[in-house]
């Protein structure tokens, strides 16, 4: 991939997005977004497209609906079994888009990320996933593996079509290294509380604290925080000092859980992690 100069930006301002309402919105009520992931397709597409479509209503403010590759290097045990299943039963991108255009049909407020991997887009390929991604009602993209140096990769155009791009910083983004994550971000800010992959993570809320502060120092972006947040007592500890507060794993587990000895959905799927997303966003 070319290294590109640091001082790219974009040449016009981009209008309102439904990112940018909803933490506006939560704002004035001085409450934390719940920030909900799930894969795409996990277990199977009818079932993930059921649970995407109930989240809102059981307390979802934002969905992370992850775009399943076979190599997610940055997830943990539990975020890469989901993937595996999902490509198992047949997800693709198209479908992941396609999951996006049927729950438009019936919410047009609740902002959805697509978060993953560049290899997936990159195929598609970029131009095209950026056009189908915006038509469908994609509102914001989080791709963990392409640096701020490339932002005319995949940022930039992404921006252009109005689609959000959402850096993560994490412990190690010290304040020389900051302003660079910071170019073109747009959205929020996903900051990831401890280094390592997804679902393994040990939550130190003091530093998280500590971080959040370092870093309204330097934007007026809403702050996120993910990794590690498994209860509603931890989710209730981090909005108290974040704009929102994203689980992943936690969700994850709670569809796994639920499946029968093939990986396939029981009667009890949906309504667990729905009723987990309940306990979680009243929390907040």
């Amino acid at each position: 991939m070319p290294k590109q100069k640091k001082s790219l930006s974009l040449s016009h301002p981009t209008p309102e997005t439904r990112l940018d309402s909803c933490f506006a919105a939560l704002k004035e009520k001085k409450k934390a977004a719940f920030i909900a992931f799930i894969t795409a397709g996990d277990p199977d597409y009818d079932t993930s497209l059921e649970i995407l479509k109930k989240m809102p209503g059981s307390g979802a403010d934002i969905i992370e609906l992850g775009m399943p590759f076979s190599d997610p290097m940055a997830e943990g045990p539990t975020i890469q079994a989901s993937s595996l299943r999902a490509l198992k039963a047949g997800q693709t991108m198209k479908k992941t888009l396609q999951m996006v255009r049927e729950f438009r049909k019936t919410d047009d407020t609740t902002p959805i990320i697509l978060m993953g991997y560049y290899n997936p887009i990159y195929v598609y390929p970029v131009s095209g996933f950026l056009k189908d991604a915006h038509q469908a009602g994609v509102d914001g993209l989080i791709v963990v593996d392409i640096p701020p140096e490339s932002d005319e990769e995949l940022c930039l155009p992404a921006m252009h079509e109005n689609i959000s791009f959402i850096r993560l910083a994490t412990p190690t983004t010290d304040d020389k290294r900051l302003p660079t994550v910071l170019q073109n971000t747009s959205g929020f800010l996903y900051y990831v509380s401890s280094a390592g992959v997804t679902g393994k993570a040990k939550l130190d809320e003091s530093s998280v604290k500590e971080a959040v502060g370092r870093i309204r120092k330097k934007t007026k972006l809403p702050i996120a925080v993910g990794f590690g947040i498994k209860t509603p007592k931890q989710a209730a500890k981090i909005g108290e000092q974040a704009d929102g507060v994203v689980v992943g794993s936690a969700l994850v587990d709670a569809i796994a859980s639920t499946l029968d000895e093939n990986n396939k959905a029981t009667s009890e799927t949906i309504n667990n992690i729905n009723d987990l997303v309940k306990s979680l966003s009243s929390a907040l």
